[in-house]
């Protein structure tokens, strides 16, 4: 059997981890191996070995918040083990915690030699990604230093400085070297008949720039106490839905996960944030598009998630034109990055802004939490900002020049830059991809929606009528001129895109949901989309494919040309209800939810296209990130599009 990985996340720090515990260090395609902070790998190995061989294992690690195994000396039928092991770890922030627990089977007294290997490597994460991609790392030097209870390990390269420290109760007999620049702890235990001995490993991982005081709970247990803690304070008070008890089970199990995905952030005065990293394990970090709408799912329930992105978002606001970075002055950035590789400009994402739709999702969230909450505050604050916000979408934007919100590809970062965001996903329905300027429909209608509430805000908060009749005047002539130029009369649906030519980029697409979630299209179009998107080459069963069945660009494999979304369905439900389409958004609603009952009440990233009349349980999408914010928030909006029905 293939040792899983099985992934810990606590805030900025995750761990992934073997069917035993043991991290390998092998270079990981769906999931990087090792345990991370800051993008950074702080332990590239971690293997138990017992009396100089790898243990056998009778129970495997399973998925949760703890990971817990159950390993044996290896052995015969007429040679029962002579221990067993009880292994527990856990991460927090900065941290990670195994205890060991080696219980004797024997009645007499018996010695048993315990080993872990351990080993920083301290590789970025982009350099575990399948791309192939190499970075040269001048200078760069690596130490270990044998403490009384354990050992160090620390990584160099001009400024940059990181370390891992490893401490361990009771202090290791011995530490050995390895020859592959690894440090293998030892043991020898002298367990008395039926006997029990205990260790505790305490690892303690401090990235570039790092300079809080890490507080490391002593057990497994206490870090998972206060994790459990943290899920508690994130469900207490929601009322769930009494009479769909699968749907209140999804919404529970996904407050849980956005209580472990909250990562640090800044405010523009200086102030601490803590806002959804947008997933783990590639993307535990900031995400501009991936955080804005998992606080606008858990609004109604969760205000506090937007009330810190605004600022956080505000804070990371360009103000300048960067061509390597894609900045322009008012662009709400794309994703926030902390590693060495972005450190030191080999990989552009350190500030990158390569999101056409980040910045009017900005402007959705404001209004939209100013409207939820009554509290004008944010809007007070962030006044500059979200004129800054909305003049990028006027000028830099496209929306002046081009009458439409318009992205290039990026050479060396994103070629598209709306949510599909992959190499192809904008597409026409023979699979022919764009030449020049995109313009993706979705994203015209978050800077519909975004002039609509920003207007709002104007007249109501900021007491400025002519600002908000100019935007109003925006948003109206935005409307007239996509049901113009997107809307495919042959065909009752709109255009995926425009090409810069201004030709219709024609694959039926997913992402007409979102033009209702935002109310760009009239009733008559909505209606005929909201219920074309019902039909079965879109809806699998479990969802509207990102890409309908039958086109030659559709693969159900393929990461947005066939693959179900969550988020993507929920912003498609809410959509429907607006339009109200109350049955498909149900139906919609169902089959998400019967996904996530059929995963533990966890919806991943996205699934596989397969449809449900020929595959009675969802198929994974092979490298979908296991714990997603988008996702996790996904039920909350469909609470409030269809209620408890």
């Amino acid at each position: 059997m293939t040792d899983r990985h099985h992934l810990l996340v606590h805030g900025g720090t995750f761990a992934a981890v073997g069917d035993r515990g043991d991290i390998s260090g092998v270079r990981g395609v769906s999931a990087p191996d090792g345990l991370f902070v800051r993008d950074g790998r702080h332990l590239s190995r971690w293997q138990l070995t017992v009396d100089g061989a790898v243990p056998e294992v009778l129970s495997p690690v399973a998925d949760g918040d703890t990971a817990r195994c159950v390993l044996v000396p290896r052995g015969g039928r007429n040679e029962p083990p002579a221990c067993t092991l009880f292994r527990e770890q856990a991460v927090g922030d900065g941290s990670f915690v195994e205890s060991l627990r080696v219980t004797s089977n024997r009645p007499v007294p018996t010695t048993v030699r315990l080993a872990i290997t351990a080993d920083a490597d301290f590789t970025d994460q982009f350099e575990l990604r399948s791309d192939h991609r190499t970075y040269m790392k001048v200078g760069a030097v690596r130490s270990r230093q044998v403490l009384g209870h354990g050992v160090e390990f620390t990584y160099q390269r001009g400024e940059w400085r990181s370390r891992t420290t490893v401490t361990t109760d009771p202090s290791p007999d011995s530490v050995e070297e390895t020859g592959t620049g690894a440090r293998r702890m030892v043991w020898t235990l002298e367990l008395a008949p039926h006997g029990t001995a205990e260790l505790l490993l305490r690892v303690i991982a401090r990235p570039h720039g790092e300079k809080r005081a890490l507080r490391v709970p002593r057990d497994p247990a206490a870090l998972t106490e206060r994790l459990l803690d943290r899920e508690g304070e994130f469900v207490q008070g929601v009322a769930f839905p009494t009479g769909w008890p699968e749907l209140a089970a999804a919404c529970a199990r996904g407050l849980a996960d956005l209580a472990a995905l909250q990562v640090p952030a800044t405010g523009p005065d200086g102030e601490e944030l803590r806002v959804p990293a947008a997933g783990a394990p590639w993307f535990l970090t900031l995400l501009g598009r991936d955080a804005l709408l998992t606080s606008l799912f858990a609004l109604p329930y969760r205000p506090r998630l937007a009330a810190a992105t605004l600022p956080a978002l505000a804070t990371t606001q360009a103000t300048e034109t960067g061509v390597d970075a894609v900045a322009q002055p008012g662009k709400i950035v794309h994703e926030v990055r902390q590693g060495e590789l972005a450190h030191f400009g080999q990989v552009p994402y350190g500030r990158y802004y390569g999101s056409v739709d980040a910045t009017p999702l900005f402007l959705v969230l404001l209004g939209a939490y100013v409207e939820q909450t009554g509290d004008t505050g944010p809007a007070r604050r962030l006044e500059a900002n979200a004129r800054a916000a909305v003049a990028w979408m006027l000028d830099h934007g496209g929306l002046t020049s081009r009458g439409y919100l318009v992205y290039r590809a990026d050479q060396g970062g994103l070629a598209n830059q709306n949510w599909k965001d992959s190499p192809g996903a904008i597409c026409s329905f023979d699979g022919s991809r764009p030449h020049g300027p995109v313009m993706a429909a979705g994203a015209q209608g978050y800077a519909y929606d975004a002039l609509r509430r920003t207007a709002w805000i104007a007249r109501t908060v900021w007491q400025d009528e002519t600002y908000a009749a100019l935007l109003e005047q925006a948003a109206g002539d935005l409307r007239d001129r996509f049901q113009r130029d997107f809307w495919m009369p042959e065909r009752s649906f709109p255009a995926l895109a425009l090409d810069g030519n201004g030709k219709r980029v024609d694959a039926l697409a997913s992402d007409a949901g979102h033009l209702l979630w935002s109310g760009l299209l009239d009733k008559e179009y909505g209606e005929l989309v909201g219920r074309r998107l019902l039909e079965p080459d879109f809806f699998s069963g479990w969802g509207v494919r990102t890409l309908a069945a039958g086109q030659p660009a559709y693969h159900p494999l393929s990461y947005h040309r066939g693959s179900v979304w969550p988020h993507d369905n929920a912003l498609i439900a809410l959509g429907l209800a607006r339009y109200g389409l109350h049955d498909e958004a149900r139906t919609v609603a169902h089959g998400l939810v019967d996904a996530a009952t059929a995963t533990g009440h966890r919806l991943p990233e996205v699934l596989a296209g397969y449809g449900r009349d020929t595959h009675p349980e969802p198929v994974p999408y092979p490298h979908a990130c296991v714990r997603e914010s988008r996702s996790a928030a996904a039920p909350l909006a469909l609470l409030t599009a269809v209620g408890g029905a």
